[in-house]
Order: C-alpha cells, then sequence, then structure tokens
C-alpha cells in the first residue's frame, strides 16, 4: 500500500490502482482528493472536513464516494445524492476495495467548557493503517501504522507519547502538523521518537511511503 502524506491531517493510500483519501481539509491542498475513489472524513471541524475539496473530487470522478459520521454526512448528502454513506463506531465497510473498520465516538477534550463533538478513526486493511482523526482512540486490534496527531489545541507531548506506547504500533507517522513550527519539529521527533517505543516517522506533504 502506498501513503501519500498530504498537509495536514490529510493522506492518500493507493493500492491495486485505486485511492482512498481521508480528511482533505482547509489546511490541506486544494486539489488533496482529487483522484479519490472514496472519501473518509473523521469529524466536522473545518481542518478536516471542507466542503469544497470534497466538491472537486466528487465532481472529478463520478464514481466517488463518502464515508463519514452523520454531523457531515447531514451537511453533504443533499449536494452528492446516493454517494454519502453514514457510519458510526464499530461499522464495517469496504471503500475502494479498502476494508475500513470504524473505532471511537467523540472528539478529545479542547477544553471542559466547550462541548465535545463526535469523531471516529479508520482502521484500514486489517490494521495496517489507523487514523484516529481529533482522538486518541485505541483500537482492540493491532495496528501497524498509526498515523500520530502532534499537535493541536487538544493535546500536548506527553499525551502524544502515551498514545504511541498504548497502541504500540510499528511506526507511527505525524499528522495534524500545520501548527507546529520548523523550530519545534527536531524536539517532537527526538521525544517521541525517544520515548514512544516504535519507530517515528514524518512526511513532507507530498512524499510517500510504502506500509
Amino acid at each position: 500500500m502506498k501513503l501519500t502524506k498530504k498537509s495536514h491531517a490529510c493522506v492518500r493510500l493507493e493500492k491495486g490502482g485505486r485511492t482512498l483519501v481521508v480528511d482533505p481539509g482547509g489546511f490541506s491542498e486544494d486539489d488533496a482528493a482529487v483522484g479519490a475513489d472514496a472519501i473518509l472524513v473523521t469529524h466536522e471541524h473545518p481542518d478536516h472536513f471542507d466542503e469544497a475539496r470534497l466538491r472537486a473530487a466528487m465532481e472529478a470522478n463520478p464514481a466517488a464516494e463518502i464515508w463519514t459520521l452523520r454531523s457531515v454526512a447531514e451537511q453533504v448528502s443533499a449536494a452528492f445524492p446516493g454517494r454519502v454513506h453514514t457510519v458510526g463506531h464499530g461499522d464495517t465497510f469496504t471503500a475502494a476495495g479498502f476494508d475500513v473498520q470504524v473505532h471511537g465516538e467523540l472528539h478529545a477534550v479542547i477544553h471542559p467548557d466547550i462541548p465535545r463533538i463526535t469523531n471516529v478513526g479508520y482502521l484500514i486493511d486489517g490494521g495496517r493503517v489507523f487514523h484516529p482523526g481529533d482522538a486518541l482512540t485505541v483500537p482492540d486490534q493491532s495496528v501497524q501504522t498509526l498515523m500520530l496527531p502532534v499537535m493541536a489545541p487538544w493535546n500536548k507531548i506527553s499525551e502524544v507519547i502515551d498514545y504511541v506506547r498504548e497502541v504500540k504500533p510499528q511506526r507511527a507517522y505525524d499528522i495534524h502538523d500545520a501548527l507546529l513550527t520548523d523550530l519545534a519539529r527536531p524536539i517532537y521527533d527526538r521525544q517521541i521518537g525517544g520515548l514512544g517505543g516504535s519507530e517515528h516517522l514524518r512526511l513532507t506533504p507530498g512524499d510517500s511511503a510504502q506500509v
């Protein structure tokens, strides 16, 4: 499987000539989802869900479909009738040839005064890749490649390190990193890599790896 990092929390997965895109949000490239056969959205925050980017992908490929939770599906299903599927924790489905399991229900706490919204993570091809969205969800099965949210208003580095320790992936790639400056990246690399217990990796947006 080929994994391509796009800006912030968006990733593209390719296998067998088909493409799955997760979270093409407002911090990602305008064409982040163009060429996708299937799109997964973890939650409604604009850095993960951007209707213009979804529309560009859906218009470029009339066969493309979206899988997401209810709060997002309600906003886009009218524009793409029959092509938007609502999912929740415990659901399983196949999208563009990828087997997907849904894990998690709530966004991480930003502040106790801010109501929590729904959020789901996607475990792809039996644990080959896990994208948690904006939560530190631990799947109930092994994970080979964890997409690791490293910088957000809702986390701190000790939580990120403990999350890697709990999931115990073979490798963890940074996502949710648009707010992380280049000055800070070596600190995060050193601490997560040294303390997390798993191989810690980072891709520049546009770069790819085989997973």
